[in-house]
């Protein structure tokens, strides 16, 4: 069972993204993360850095074609926080709206 928790690295808009569009996959290349959230490369380098200092996400660099390409991943860490985080945020919009606890 997830344990409700807020979390303040993972709740500003563009890291909470970021953490569900790695939670839904393996791992996701930097430049797909910056296209989805329409940040250049510094903002979303910057978002990145403190998700890794949290040990949240974990980055890798992967060379094909001369290219080198950055990949992301979410961490055990990070989904288990991403988990609570968003476990706590439905916690929260269960008081604006209490019969919706009744409906289950």
């Amino acid at each position: 069972m997830t344990t409700a928790a807020f979390d303040e690295v993972i709740h500003p808009p563009n890291r909470l993204q970021i953490c569900a569009m790695l939670a839904a996959a393996d791992s996701l290349a930097f430049s797909s993360i910056r296209e989805a959230l329409g940040v250049s490369d510094s903002v979303l380098s910057k978002q990145v850095k403190i998700l890794q200092a949290a040990g949240y996400v974990a980055m890798t660099k992967k060379s094909a074609n001369a290219h080198t390409q950055t990949w992301l991943t979410l961490t055990r860490q990070g989904r288990k926080a991403l988990a609570g985080h968003l476990a706590e945020l439905r916690r929260i919009s269960e008081l604006a709206d209490p019969g919706a606890e009744l409906a289950r």
